[in-house]
């Protein structure tokens, strides 16, 4: 969490003892949250964060390129910090949020964009998918 804060630091926010509870929700969360859990999480640290606090300190978050808001087709947005790149697998019948890193598909986004003219700047790869049922 204090590599987070000192990121924040650096952006030139300003750090509220509201905003170091949130930082330290998403530092220490192990999924995706939305606004709700984040603000849940939040509320049992500190009973005086408000609903609209986490909202504007996402939002800003996120603004700073400090976190990273997904859709993942769920009609609502879901965050986690931006410590490292890598791709996301989304279990279409559980919701199950996959993390995932390929250096074969790193490098054929690369080859893809250089042979269309390009440097590839950025990008999100978000894959959908059904479990496989083992045969018996």
């Amino acid at each position: 969490m204090g590599d987070l804060e000192a990121r924040c630091a650096e952006a030139g926010l300003k750090m509220t003892g509201q905003r170091r509870v949130i930082l330290k929700v998403l530092g220490s969360s192990e999924d995706h949250p939305s606004v709700e859990d984040v603000y849940e999480r939040a509320k049992g640290l500190d009973s005086s964060i408000s609903i609209a606090t986490v909202y504007r300190t996402l939002s800003l978050l996120d603004e700073l390129d400090l976190v990273i808001r997904h859709e993942f087709q769920e009609g609502y947005s879901r965050y986690e910090v931006n410590w490292d790149h890598h791709h996301h697998l989304i279990d279409l019948e559980t919701g199950k949020v996959v993390e995932f890193q390929n250096e074969e598909l790193e490098k054929l986004k690369v080859k893809i964009a250089k042979d269309l003219g390009y440097d590839l700047v950025d990008h999100r790869l978000e894959l959908y998918g059904k479990k496989i049922k083992k045969k018996k």
